[in-house]
């Protein structure tokens, strides 16, 4: 039989719960990470359209991305610039000057990894706008995001925002031009030109938003391997108004990775990451990058800041498979390596004094990666 409980028992009871309780200390939030992984300009030459064409008149290019497909899919959001139409097989399927793909290279990037296409570049409007209209259309059927062109007036205003497991993130896409293809004036909302103004305006409505802001900018001299003084100043001033990230496209060859400190937090551009795929002749035309940042947010102090840049050389590979010529992109160690080791029936010995020139020369253009204690 349990005794009554007096006063003072209960007291001290109160106290050293209040003690206990005291000494516990509570418990830290776990900062949260999300890696965006990026590519450059995806191509679609005749040559690479005639390589995953099938006997029954349907294409395959799931070739293409096989061998980094682990690496596509590493990260938590992968994006890639695709510089072509979809606009139907009607007016034919071509490469340069007027790009026209098979719907089949849509699931061929949402197979491979991709999770968000580029669109604003001078190459959307080849077969003119209703072949835009499709692209997206068929894009997004095969469950692909999509930025930079735009259906209405109040998509475009919405602007894209993809919540990363608590972690928002915002793109926002422009392009130089259309080739001279003009965008209806009916619907001027449709293409996002690279325009300053607009595209401070744009980042200040929308940083309040997100944790992380990239900025995906189609610009420069094709073939350069350095952006030009003005992308530099431009690149700056968008940083200091609120991007973290810029990404470059259309020079189809890597241009130099900086990191930029503003008010004591580091940001990052690459003026450009070269092709991913394509049949342009040279090795730096066939260079390209897996790109990996790493942001971390603290969800104590509700800052989110860039961790960690790493990146992988790639190398876009033309081969030969029973008389046929085919397509792929290849890691640039991983190749080296397979070389070496005798375990590529597609690649030489006589590919490996190209491959480290690649290897060589990327390391050059971007640099040593980056890592930051936090």
């Amino acid at each position: 039989m349990v005794g009554p409980v007096s006063n003072q028992t209960v007291q001290q009871s109160a106290e050293e719960i209040s003690k206990l309780s005291r000494s516990v200390e509570p418990k830290a939030s776990v900062p949260k990470s999300v890696t965006l992984v990026a590519t450059g300009d995806i191509l679609m030459h005749n040559t690479q359209i005639w390589s995953g064409q099938q006997a029954d008149g349907s294409y395959n290019f799931k070739h293409f991305f096989s061998s980094v497909k682990p690496l596509l899919e590493y990260g938590d959001y992968t994006s890639a610039n695709f510089e072509a139409a979809m606009a139907g097989g009607e007016s034919g399927y071509t490469g340069y000057p007027k790009f026209n793909s098979p719907d089949e290279v849509a699931t061929t990037l949402k197979n491979a990894g991709y999770d968000l296409i580029v669109t604003s570049n001078n190459h959307i409007l080849d077969r003119g706008y209703s072949g835009a209209i499709r692209t997206m259309r068929v894009l997004r059927n095969a469950g692909l995001d999509i930025v930079g062109t735009y259906q209405s007036q109040e998509e475009r205003d919405t602007y894209f925002v993809k919540d990363l497991d608590g972690v928002r993130v915002g793109y926002l896409a422009y392009s130089y031009g259309t080739n001279g293809v003009p965008v209806p004036k009916e619907q001027p909302y449709f293409f996002n030109f690279l325009n300053k103004e607009i595209i401070l305006k744009d980042i200040a409505q929308l940083r309040p938003k997100v944790d992380v802001l990239v900025l995906v900018l189609h610009w420069g001299v094709e073939y350069s391997l350095q952006p030009t003084a003005e992308q530099r100043e431009l690149a700056r001033l968008f940083l200091e108004n609120g991007a973290d990230v810029i990404l470059g496209s259309h020079p189809h060859v890597i241009q130099p990775m900086e990191i930029v400190n503003i008010d004591n937090q580091d940001k990052l551009v690459v003026y450009s990451m070269g092709n991913f795929i394509g049949d342009q002749h040279g090795v730096d035309r066939n260079s390209g990058v897996i790109l990996n940042i790493t942001f971390q947010k603290d969800q104590t102090k509700g800052e989110t800041l860039l961790k960690e840049v790493s990146y992988t050389p790639t190398y876009s590979h033309s081969y030969f498979e029973n008389k046929r010529r085919q397509f792929r992109v290849v890691s640039v160690e991983d190749a080296i390596r397979k070389i070496q080791e005798g375990k590529d029936p597609y690649l030489k010995s006589s590919d490996l004094a190209v491959l480290k020139q690649v290897l060589a020369q990327t390391q050059k253009q971007l640099g040593i990666p980056y890592k930051q204690d936090i």
